[in-house]
């Protein structure tokens, strides 16, 4: 099978087809991220703080808010703090499902809508 038929779709594909790629044959360079990506759970208002610096600084957060569905009015003041953070920012923040929220900085935006919709 030639190149082009691999890539423009030929027929069947196998194993044999792919090649795996080892990350150290490639120059990955030495340049630092500008934007990072944390992880954080809420626990209670100490944690938010944290939430906010990381957005403030320019970073994504996804935080796990499953302990605090308990606890409605004092979950709902803390996802209102963190929708003013997004806003103060330029950002985006989004709710996913009951258990994740994801809050972006200035020059993210995050898709509503799922990839393999």
């Amino acid at each position: 099978m030639g190149f082009m038929q691999k890539i423009l779709g030929g027929s069947g594909r196998s194993t044999e087809d792919y090649v795996e790629l080892d990350l150290g044959d490639f120059d990955t360079g030495t340049a630092e991220a500008q934007t990072s990506i944390h992880i954080a759970e809420i626990d209670d208002q100490e944690d938010v703080i944290a939430i906010k610096d990381a957005v403030y600084d320019g970073d994504i957060v996804v935080a796990d808010i499953t302990r605090l569905r308990t606890e409605d009015s004092m979950t709902e003041h803390l996802i209102e703090e963190l929708r003013q953070v997004a806003r103060e920012v330029g950002g985006d923040i989004v709710q996913k499902g009951d258990d994740q929220l994801i809050v972006a900085p200035s020059g993210v935006a995050i898709s509503r809508e799922k990839l393999n919709r």
